[in-house]
């Protein structure tokens, strides 16, 4: 599988001339830019993509709608941000897809700047949300670099326990306890308590699954 590593708009709209007018627009500013004529087209490309991009998205598409390709993507976890391009009797369809996560949607026929301004804006959360994302699984990882122990230390540290307190709910001396906290403060690359807290609260969505 080819991995592409640049910023990429994906175009999907069955209108070949707006589909080519879209990409010599987006070619004009260095945005890589690939196009398809329906949804069925972008699902079977073997790309991986391991940077930001977003989704340029005709709401009314051959097969698979706009909407329904907007959902069948939610359902296989894909987070791409969406833009839709609509036509005047699409306003309804349009305000549902926003509630349903698009980013954006544009009226045909939009000025090239506006679809600039919204590709803009949709990579820059894309890219906000990939780093979000490492992050996280950055922390992930050092959660689980934590002894059995030292993960019971953790929850019972956060919820607000001194470490007496602690010692006594888990039948272990206070010094054992001040001990495994420094492993696992250091292991989490936390300094202080503050940290220590934000840190495992950014975990435990993913804990609790």
């Amino acid at each position: 599988m080819a991995v592409l590593t640049t910023p990429s708009v994906y175009v999907v709209d069955d209108d070949v001339h707006l589909r080519e007018a879209l990409g010599n627009l987006f070619e004009s500013v260095g945005i890589h830019v690939e196009l398809f004529g329906s949804a069925a087209e972008l699902l079977a490309r073997p790309t991986k993509v391991c940077a930001e991009s977003c989704l340029v998205l005709d709401i009314r598409l051959p097969g698979v709608s706009g909407l329904d390709f907007q959902n069948q993507l939610a359902r296989l976890g894909n987070n791409i941000p969406i833009i839709f391009m609509t036509g005047h009797g699409d306003v309804p369809m349009s305000v549902r897809a926003m509630k349903a996560g698009a980013i954006d949607f544009l009226m045909k026929p939009f000025r090239d700047q506006d679809m600039l301004d919204a590709v803009s804006n949709a990579l820059a959360l894309d890219r906000n949300r990939r780093a979000s994302e490492d992050e996280l699984s950055a922390l992930m990882g050092r959660y689980g670099s934590l002894t059995s122990r030292e993960r019971e230390i953790i929850a019972l540290v956060t919820s607000g326990l001194m470490n007496k307190q602690i010692a006594g709910q888990l039948g272990v001396s206070e010094i054992t306890v001040k001990i495994h906290r420094g492993h696992l403060m250091e292991k989490m690359g936390v300094r202080t308590l503050a940290e220590l807290v934000k840190a495992y609260e950014a975990l435990r969505p993913g804990l609790n699954t």
